[in-house]
């Protein structure tokens, strides 16, 4: 059987995503379409509009077999470690493989080519991003500007949000020497960070957006009809739960939580003493070397109690397969799942068969569950399935 891979926040899920998965079905020749989806918090360190299990459910409908939940530890990272947790998730069923995913590029060759830079770096770009970081800028933009100047390669082909993601899966498959066939298409319509709805495929930050100022009419155009039904009058939050956790936190905890380095957990809880709302702790100390959605990832991972030595264990040990939904039709493709590496978890009683790290892993996303229902008022179940 040869399955073929899309790995998602669809938060919510839209026309883009539609196209998508239309591409794969006429173009790709997959036996079946299984997508691996973050949970009910994101790596931009946002609480999703959705609760996971409708998200999936709305990828069933729109075509694809089944959704495979990535991880909490891995959703709320940054990209290099969000794009190491999903392929580990893929590489682990045993088919023949393929990964599709959207780029601003939508040219394999240069993703895989600027993958290959990433990976071998010579002594001259080390020492061109030791500059780059020196001068204050972010992490992201140091590294962009460094490839554009030592390797000649266009800049613009690793800073744009999908293309930094498509980079990151291509050398992770490379890094774990699998045999994943990748593929691309550009994206289209309105920019990932773009907040203006354009016509036909809107962003899922524009749609978000859209619900936050209260014009949800206008939104009718971007998604399904079964994803707008689903809609919320008002964006979920969990904004005064972060500030308590963070004035709770440890400085101790703060310093071991991913990319909270060079002292910055210090920044966090001085100004955490202070802050009235979120958005103005994040505003005190968002810089230009720590961007807004560095610091909101922080943030979230210390309310969901994420360190990176979890998330290094994580990457490092056997999981699980946590299925969300599946077509009522394919049941056969949890067959497959069975017989590949990870325990399989469908029903209560399932994670007796996890081991140590992989239970601890399993539990931060109960422990989501359980955050989210506060955030929202919504029950869910930690080991649910939905049949569509």
């Amino acid at each position: 059987m040869k399955i073929c891979f899309a790995i998602c926040e669809y938060n919510p899920f839209h026309n883009g995503h539609l196209k998508h998965i239309e591409y794969i079905k006429q173009n790709l020749g997959a036996d079946a379409i299984v997508v691996i989806l973050s949970g009910n918090f994101t790596e931009r360190g946002d609480i999703a509009v959705l609760d996971k299990y409708t998200r999936a459910t709305h990828a069933i409908k729109a075509g694809a077999d089944m959704v495979i939940e990535l991880p909490a530890v891995f959703a709320t990272a940054n990209a290099e470690i969000f794009a190491k947790g999903a392929v580990k998730l893929i590489n682990a069923v045993e088919c023949e493989k393929a990964l599709c995913f959207g780029t601003e590029s939508g040219d394999i060759k240069e993703i895989i080519t600027a993958s290959n830079l990433s990976l071998n770096e010579s002594e001259e770009f080390k020492r061109e991003l030791l500059k780059q970081l020196k001068s204050g800028v972010s992490y992201a933009k140091a590294r962009a500007t460094t490839i554009e100047k030592v390797e000649g390669l266009n800049k613009k082909i690793i800073s744009t949000p999908n293309n930094i993601l498509a980079i990151e899966y291509v050398k992770a498959i490379k890094q774990c020497d699998s045999d994943i066939e990748v593929y691309t298409l550009k994206r289209q319509g309105g920019a990932f960070n773009s907040s203006e709805l354009c016509e036909g495929a809107s962003s899922a930050l524009a749609i978000r957006t859209a619900i936050e100022n209260g014009n949800i009419k206008d939104i009718e155009s971007s998604v399904p009809p079964f994803v707008y039904s689903d809609l919320p009058t008002h964006l979920p939050s969990v904004n005064e739960l972060v500030l308590q956790s963070v004035l709770n936190a440890k400085i101790d905890f703060l310093s071991a939580v991913q990319d909270c380095t060079e002292g910055l957990e210090n920044a966090v809880k001085k100004h955490a003493k202070t802050a009235l709302t979120l958005d103005e702790l994040v505003k005190k100390i968002k810089s230009k070397r720590y961007t807004e959605t560095r610091i909101k990832r922080i943030l979230i991972n210390c309310l969901l109690g994420i360190d990176k030595h979890l998330i290094k264990d994580s990457l490092n040990s056997d999981l699980y397969f946590k299925v969300l939904a599946i077509n009522s039709s394919k049941l056969d493709l949890l067959k497959v799942l069975s017989n590949s590496a990870y325990p399989l978890i469908t029903r209560k009683g399932d994670e007796i068969n996890l081991t140590a790290t992989a239970l601890k892993c399993f539990e931060k996303d109960c422990y989501a569950n359980s955050v989210y229902q506060i955030a929202t008022r919504t029950k869910l179940n930690d080991y649910e399935m939905k049949k569509v």
